[in-house]
Formats: structure tokens, sequence, C-alpha cells
């Protein structure tokens, strides 16, 4: 909390007030996050733990980036309104897939929808060439601008990531074009795990199990939250297995969720995974962590607008659990929600 009271704890909590006033404060200083569908459903505040799971292809990373421009755009600039949080994101690549021109693709996309809304509102000529290379040359700064406000760092094995967390709480320490850090987003969180299962054995990794590994994660990411509140958003490819799971484990029938071969054979790319379940594989240390959770799958029939076929996605909030599963497709502009 020192963070909402001027890196002065003792400041926040010296109010004389009744419980229900100071769990209100607490609120207030904290208040909710909107993010694009289908990330918009439950609550998220500054604190949370947020774990996109779902198999390849399945649009994690995706809205990752979506996440991303929300948070770089400003509110308001020049004027225009664009709804964004004006802050900073630090994104750490695990998967070594990131994509930058898919990024600045989006970005571009949303800067240039709120322009044109504001022309509507406005009621200005179309046809004006002079005032269309103005508003070109205002949406490359407000493009910079934003970009000036995407941290990102590549790691390729687990002592890199952790080293990266650390930089990443001195980066908090600090504003970055005149704000700080508010999203950290991990791509993918389970990407060095079978390395570090096979090496822990090892002579050169004694000591090192997978259980520490995760703990020195968890470690540094609770300190960079007690310097900075910020919302952690972190993918994680699904592992699927026979069998019954185990209490820990979050067992989802993938069998609605099947697509088939495009040859027209009627076979089932996953007709193996009609038995298996979506198993738990992370350490119990990352698993308490989490806070919030939410599946994404691919759909069996794509989706079609204005003639043109889109891949169709599913997904389904677990914790909280939302009893409720939306389709949406992953178009330039965004997301559109099935309904």
């Amino acid at each position: 909390m020192a963070g909402e009271a001027g890196k002065d704890p003792q400041a926040w909590l010296a109010a004389n007030e009744t419980a229900s006033a100071f769990l209100s404060r607490s609120l207030s200083s904290r208040p909710p996050i909107t993010l694009p569908p289908p990330l918009h459903r439950a609550p998220l505040r500054p604190g949370n733990v947020v774990e996109i799971a779902g198999p390849s292809n399945s649009g994690k990373s995706h809205l990752l980036l979506m996440a991303a421009v929300q948070c770089i755009l400003p509110k308001e600039w020049e004027g225009i309104y664009f709804g964004g949080l004006g802050r900073a994101v630090m994104y750490l690549d695990l998967d070594c897939r990131f994509d930058v021109l898919r990024l600045a693709q989006i970005l571009r996309n949303r800067i240039a929808e709120g322009c044109r809304l504001a022309h509507l509102r406005n009621g200005d000529p179309e046809n004006d060439v002079t005032k269309d290379e103005f508003q070109c040359s205002l949406q490359n700064t407000l493009f910079s601008d934003c970009m000036q406000r995407f941290l990102y760092a590549r790691c390729c094995k687990s002592p890199e990531f952790i080293d990266a967390l650390k930089t990443v709480q001195s980066q908090s320490r600090r504003e970055v074009s005149g704000a700080g850090i508010y999203f950290v987003m991990i791509d993918s969180i389970g990407a060095f795990y079978w390395i570090d299962r096979g090496s822990q054995a090892s002579r050169e990794n004694k000591g090192k199990t997978l259980q520490s590994i995760f703990e020195s994660v968890v470690h540094e990411l609770r300190k960079i939250l007690q310097l900075e509140p910020a919302l952690v958003l972190v993918t994680k490819a699904s592992v699927y297995g026979e069998g019954t799971t185990t209490a820990n484990d979050f067992n989802r029938d993938s069998s609605k969720y099947m697509l088939e071969d495009p040859s027209g054979l009627g076979y089932s790319r996953r007709e193996e995974e009609r038995t298996l379940s979506n198993r738990e594989y992370m350490p119990s240390i990352w698993q308490s962590f989490v806070t919030h959770r939410i599946n994404l799958q691919e759909a069996e029939v794509p989706s079609v607008l204005e003639s043109e076929v889109l891949p169709l996605h599913t997904s389904e909030w677990v914790q909280p659990c939302l009893k409720m599963k939306e389709k949406f497709s992953i178009m330039d502009d965004g997301v559109n929600l099935i309904h």
C-alpha cells in the first residue's frame, strides 16, 4: 500500500476511521481495471495475478497484446478520447515468440479508430487533405509516446527470468515516460518447466529444484507488487493427461471443442483428448499465488463475419467460476464477441 501513500505507509494508515470506511478507501485507491474482452468479465485490480491458460493457437498471446495496448494508450490525448490507462507495461517473453509488428498493428488501429471517431463527432470533411496530413503526424507522435511505455525483455532460461524480475523492481522505482509500471506480463510461465524438471537432478543444478525455482519467481513477483501496485498477466500452455486429476487440477472436458480435420475425412485433430483432462502441472506455490484463472480453447465451428471466415475461440473463467462460456474471434482491430 506504500505506493498509494506517497511511499509513506504510516501516513496512509494514520486515519481514524471505521473498518467499513477503511475498506472503502482501500478499494477506491485500487480501482477496477477495464480490459478488452474476454478479460472484462472478472473485476480485476492492481495486485491480482491472472493466469490465461490454453493450448497453442487459442489466442493467449494476442490477449496479452490487446491488454498491453489498453495500458500504454492514454485516456485522452490532444482532445481525443482513447480510453486507455496511460501507464507502462513490462513484457517478459519466455517463449521467444513476441511479434513487435503485431503489437504496432494493434496500437495503430486503436489510434486510427480513436481519431476517426473524433472526426465524426466534430463533423470534419472526409476529403480535407491538410487535416489528414496533420492527423497522420499526430498519430505518429502518439504512437511513439505509447511505445516508449512498453518495456520488453527476452529470457531463454529460468535464471535469466528471475534476473529480469529483479530488473522490473528497479524499473518500478522510477517512472517510464511519466508513468510507472502498471502491467507485468509473462508469456509463457511454463516455458522452462520441462527443461528445469529434466535438469534438476544433474550435478550442475544440484539443489535447484522446480519448487525452489518457482519459490524465487513468486518471491520476486511479490516484491514487485509491494513496491508498486500492478496487475500481473501470465499465459500458460495447457497440458493434457489421462485418468483422474489431483486435488490441485482443474478438470475441464475439452471434448466439446474439437477441431475437425480440414481434409474432410471426419478425423478430429484432438480425438485423443476426448478422455483427457486439462491437468495442472505447475508447483503448488505458483497455484496458490494465482488469484484469477481463465481457460481458452479453439472452437469447433469458425466465425463468419462480413464474408470472412475467422477462427473461433472460447473462454471460461474458472477462478472465479462465472459458469459461462464466451465465444470470440480475433481481428486486426480487436476481439469480436460472438453472441
